[in-house]
């Protein structure tokens, strides 16, 4: 075995250096004695340019909150023609109910399930007729009234 290993040739493989080696070194930079020059022209470019951008960005929040503000409305307007109608339609029902319980057949006809008779003339007393002077005060008077025990 150890024949045949000396038979092959060995394949080396060669290094092949692409581009040159880099070498990093630490260089220590003190910029502590260095002074900032203030530029006076460059700092009034800034200056205008915040201002300006600060207009920019009001004029947008500006119609922004307008327009999300009409949007609510809008929900606020459609959800109030709704309740609106619902209560229009109530009011129908209603005013229907009224109508049909007002009905003197429907009374008379439960009256008369219940024994009760049609009054006797001069049993009933109307309040809105008044003596002929409104200034003077009425009294309210109680008459008897002779009921038959249907019991």
């Amino acid at each position: 075995m150890a024949a045949a290993q000396c038979a092959a040739p060995t394949m080396r493989r060669k290094r092949s250096w692409t581009g040159t080696p880099e070498i990093y070194f630490a260089k220590p930079i003190d910029n502590s004695r260095l002074v900032k020059v203030e530029n006076r022209q460059r700092s009034r470019e800034m200056k205008q340019f915040g201002v300006a951008l600060s207009c920019l960005f009001l004029l947008v929040m500006t119609f922004a909150w307008q327009h999300f503000k009409a949007i609510e409305y809008g929900y606020k307007i459609e959800t109030l023609r709704v309740q609106r109608d619902g209560l229009a339609e109530m009011n129908r029902a209603l005013r229907l109910e009224e109508a049909s319980l007002r009905d003197p057949e429907r009374i008379d006809t439960l009256a008369r399930k219940l024994g009760l008779q049609s009054p006797q003339p001069g049993q009933v007393m109307h309040m809105d007729t008044v003596a002929p002077d409104a200034a003077t005060p009425v009294l309210a008077s109680v008459t008897p009234v002779a009921m038959d025990s249907a019991r």
